[in-house]
């Protein structure tokens, strides 16, 4: 659709403002993330709530020091949880995607999914998860540690196997558009951004300034988290001075990168 607005504009048909309206910004979202090959055959096991777009395929793991693991293998997982936690931000890092059986489009799993640009499925309450003996159910299926499934965070869908993907492509089309939407727009535009990787690629998309940096978030790393567990742990001021000692130079260094 969007390829047809903008080569409409150019033929005179449309206005380059009626091209930018046409175009869904669900449609625009797509365009950034793999999807699933309209012809690869979709056997879909469980459904959830699309709560990250995109697509990714992996084996199936169950904790996040497992994601860890067995990414430093080289092999892609896909991190299974009844709903996760700031405990898992170093398995979801790992993982290529996410699929919980609890949680909404605002749950911890969805936000930061979205933010990590991980496909993510949510909610998926009809799934059976345990975690002792590695098994994940998913109606008449019994599928077990290791397994593949493919992940459609785009329409909330968990497939069985290793679907076939189409690789994420910005046309010229793309470029274009915006351009135009640039030239429309009265409202600027500023990044949700959390992280130096987040502002760089926030900043590589054409966003103004970062609108909104929840500091928080820079702590969730494992590397970090003990720091702010520690001072909000401590029963005095000394030692919460001491925690702090040991933030500050982070989050310090976070924003001078």
């Amino acid at each position: 659709s969007l390829a047809i607005a903008v080569d409409l504009a150019k033929e005179g048909v449309i206005t380059k403002r009626d091209a930018v309206m046409r175009v869904e910004p669900c449609a625009l979202d797509q365009l950034l993330h793999p999807t699933i090959d309209p012809d690869a055959r979709r056997e879909v096991i469980a459904t959830g709530l699309p709560a990250s777009p995109g697509a990714a395929a992996g084996a199936i793991v169950f904790t996040s020091d497992e994601a860890e693991t067995e990414k430093a293998k080289g092999r892609d997982v896909i991190l299974v949880r009844p709903e996760t936690s700031p405990e898992d931000i170093h398995g979801m890092h790992a993982a290529v995607a996410i699929l919980t059986a609890r949680g909404g489009m605002t749950s911890h799993a969805a936000v930061v999914a979205r933010g990590m640009g991980r496909p993510c499925v949510s909610g998926a309450g009809m799934l059976a998860i345990n975690e002792d003996e590695g098994t994940l159910r998913a109606g008449k299926h019994l599928l077990n540690r290791g397994d593949v499934i493919t992940i459609d965070g785009s329409r909330g869908q968990i497939l069985l196997g290793r679907a076939k993907m189409r690789q994420a492509k910005l046309s010229g089309a793309f470029a274009t558009l915006m351009s135009w939407a640039d030239a429309e727009r009265r409202m600027g535009v500023r990044a949700n951004a959390d992280t130096p990787r987040d502002a760089l690629q926030a900043r590589e998309f054409g966003a103004e300034g970062i609108g909104l940096c929840r500091t928080e978030h820079m702590f969730f790393e494992e590397g970090r988290i003990s720091a702010v567990r520690e001072m909000i742990l401590t029963d005095d001021e000394a030692g919460r001075r001491a925690a702090l000692d040991k933030i500050l130079p982070m989050q310090r260094a976070d924003f001078e990168q």
